[in-house]
C-alpha cells in the first residue's frame, strides 16, 4: 500500500542542537532511496507503507546508536484507495488553484 507520512523525530537528552541527528534521519532516507522531503518540522515521506515504517524503525535504530537514549516521534499519515496520489500532485493541485485565483478576470 502507498502512503504518505509526515514525521516528526524528536531526539531527547541530548541538547539543544538536535541537527546533527535530522542530519542523520536525512542521509537515512536518502539511502532508503524514498522520495523525502525536509522541512523547518520534520519530514514528509513516501512510498510502500512497509519501506516507509522500515525507513523511520532505522532512523530510531541509528540514533540510539549514535547515544540518543530516548526518541519521540509523532507520525502523521495517509493512504488513498481511489487513485494513485504522490506529494508532488497534492501540492501541484494547490498551487493550480491559487494561480487560478492570482489571474486577472477577463
Amino acid at each position: 500500500m502507498h502512503v504518505i507520512v509526515d514525521f516528526t523525530l524528536v531526539p531527547v537528552g541530548v541538547g539543544i542542537s538536535l541537527s546533527p541527528y535530522i542530519a542523520e534521519v536525512e542521509r537515512i532516507l536518502r539511502a532508503s532511496h524514498l522520495q523525502h522531503e525536509l522541512h523547518a518540522n520534520g519530514t514528509n515521506v513516501e512510498g510502500e507503507w512497509d519501506e516507509v515504517m522500515a525507513a523511520i524503525r532505522r532512523c530510531h535504530e541509528v540514533l540510539h546508536s549514535m547515544g540518543v537514549p530516548r526518541i519521540h516521534t509523532d507520525i502523521k499519515l495517509g493512504t488513498r484507495s481511489d487513485r494513485a496520489q504522490c506529494m508532488a500532485d497534492k501540492v501541484a493541485s494547490v498551487k493550480q488553484k491559487l494561480e487560478k485565483e492570482e489571474q486577472p478576470s477577463s
